[in-house]
């Protein structure tokens, strides 16, 4: 199995924009930071919701951890406001804040 296929849990980074970063810079901060692997997949913008008085147009940023990085990522993430995917879009019912190509994209897994 390469290293490609470990990265299994989608992470949402909420009002986040990439701006003058790389993604290289953005994958290498949580090296230095979190110790833990990361792979970016995009940023995107969400929806608002105007029966929660909600404007939208947040930019969030989506990647992937690696595996094996999970459990010692699991509680400093929350330092940054990180959630699980699963979290943001199922649990909380907060699938409206994406588009359905978004929600699409990424498999719920849990």
């Amino acid at each position: 199995m390469t290293n490609e296929n470990k990265f299994n849990q989608l992470c949402v980074l909420q009002g986040t924009v990439l701006g003058e970063n790389s993604i290289q810079d953005f994958e290498q901060f949580f090296i230095d930071n979190f110790n833990a692997r990361v792979k970016f997949c995009e940023q995107v913008v969400t929806n608002g919701n105007e029966s929660k008085d909600e404007e939208g147009c947040r930019n969030d940023i989506l990647f992937y951890i690696h595996d094996n990085d999970i459990p010692q990522f699991a509680l400093k993430r929350f330092s940054m406001g990180i959630r699980w995917w699963e979290d943001v879009v199922s649990y909380n019912d907060n699938s409206y804040l994406y588009n359905q190509e978004v929600l699409d994209r990424y498999e719920v897994k849990w």
